[in-house]
């Protein structure tokens, strides 16, 4: 017998999606639970697990699109198993094309290799040895994009070796004098130089891109973006962080960050300023009283934003949990599209990245977005007195239909004095 494998549903709002890779080759032996295939939605990348134990058989291709509950394959259970192959189901090393045999001679089986099969795909057709391709996917897996940056680097090498050997023979000029070449042989040097200096590659813009793309020009084109600037003395919360970090990491299992301040913060200052947690519905302006805040966390399929629920009722420690525990899900591809949806409230740190300042965009159809930046220290004065201070730059982004200067303002300075001062956090004043 045989079990089908269907797209499964991935949301409310989600009825297609993209078989962005298989994980598992056709023809491969699998157990169930396994991963079998990566489904790319406008959403997240998850990775879709096998309803059974058994032999794999492909129906769909990788980069098709499929709307849920759409069949992409089947795994043949019990008998059904050994007479695949008898009904034309080839082997990945029968129907390989002989660059990959030779490969998989030298390195072995294909079988135990880590390579996903576009990955393989991409191996073989810029004839790359498993040798010189490294995983940074899940167990050490190589992805397509490690196979696309492997053959990059390979034609890179190509060019710079093919450019000294047409410019190298110096000597060969004192002996054109005696022996006068062909007037045809000299432009030839600058050839590969120039062509390697003009190469384009085009890549299709994967679904959540192009759902990152749409939400960002549709904020742009329906709502009035503004941003406002502060910026915070971080010693308070560093000193803190530094005064307990053994203690908490040793009673929560988990390390005292940035995040769970701001996150805190947020909050509060949501509570006193109703119009940065609210949003537009037609001619009425919608307010949550309750306090879902997005956290943006980059993953190699673009930036995505989990939402930590009720964050106002969660203590320090419990943000700081469930911020890596999404974290993580989301760069394993285990995150679900409820958990990206319905925040109320957006905060992104550009500062892990080195950012110093920027004007974040809203998380349509958000009203405000809060920007972290890189901590640097700067002169600044206290006191009267000139002294140096970990220094961190903040930005408020917001919809200005709903939420006037002042109170963007007064928002964004409620935000200093929380984090500058968090023994105010602990007391609520």
């Amino acid at each position: 017998m045989s079990v089908q494998i269907t797209v499964p549903q991935a949301g409310e709002s989600v009825s297609t999606g993209v078989l962005a890779a298989w994980l598992k080759e056709d023809g491969a032996a699998v157990n169930e639970g396994e991963e079998l295939f990566e489904l790319e939605t406008d959403k997240a990348t998850l990775a879709v697990p096998a309803p059974a134990s058994g032999t794999l058989k492909h129906s769909v291709a990788e980069g098709t699109e499929v709307a849920v509950g759409s069949v992409v394959g089947e795994i043949m259970t019990d008998g059904a198993s050994a007479k695949a192959p008898a009904a034309g189901v080839q082997s990945a090393a029968a129907a390989a094309p002989p660059a990959a045999s030779v490969e998989a001679s030298k390195n072995g089986s294909q079988e135990g290799s880590t390579l996903s099969p576009a990955a393989r795909r991409v191996a073989e057709e810029n004839h790359l040895s498993e040798s010189v391709l490294h995983g940074t996917g899940k167990g050490g897996l190589v992805t397509k994009e490690d196979a696309l940056r492997a053959a990059e680097l390979s034609r890179e090498r190509q060019v710079q070796t093919a450019a000294p050997q047409a410019a190298a023979p110096q000597p060969a000029k004192a002996a054109a004098k005696a022996t006068p070449a062909p007037a045809k042989a000299a432009p030839t040097a600058a050839r590969p130089v120039a062509a390697g200096e003009r190469r384009q590659e085009r890549v299709a813009m994967t679904m959540i891109r192009r759902r990152i793309a749409e939400h960002l020009v549709q904020g742009k084109q329906e709502a009035a973006y503004l941003t406002t600037f502060n910026e915070i003395d971080m010693s308070h919360v560093m000193a803190l962080r530094t005064q307990y970090r053994d203690q908490f990491e040793s009673r929560h299992g988990i390390k005292l960050g940035f995040m769970s301040f701001f996150v805190k913060a947020s909050c509060q200052a949501l509570a006193e300023y109703p119009e940065i947690n609210a949003y537009l519905e037609g001619s009425d302006i919608v307010y949550n009283r309750y306090y879902d805040i997005g956290v943006a966390v980059s993953s190699e399929r673009g930036l995505v934003v989990p939402v930590v629920r009720d964050a106002e009722a969660l203590s320090f420690a419990e943000v700081e949990q469930k911020i890596a525990d999404l974290a993580g899900r989301v760069r394993e591809k285990r995150i679900t599209v409820d958990e990206l949806s319905g925040g109320t409230f957006t905060i992104t740190n550009g500062g892990i990245f080195g950012s110093l300042l920027s004007t974040p965009i809203p998380n349509f159809p958000q009203s405000a977005i809060l920007g972290m930046h890189s901590i640097q220290k700067r002169p600044i004065a206290v006191d009267d007195q000139v002294v140096v201070r970990p220094m961190m730059y903040v930005a408020l982004s917001y919809d200005h239909r709903i939420v006037d200067g002042h109170g963007a303002v007064s928002f964004l300075v409620r935000i200093k004095q929380l984090v500058e001062n968090p023994e105010r956090l602990l007391l609520e004043v």
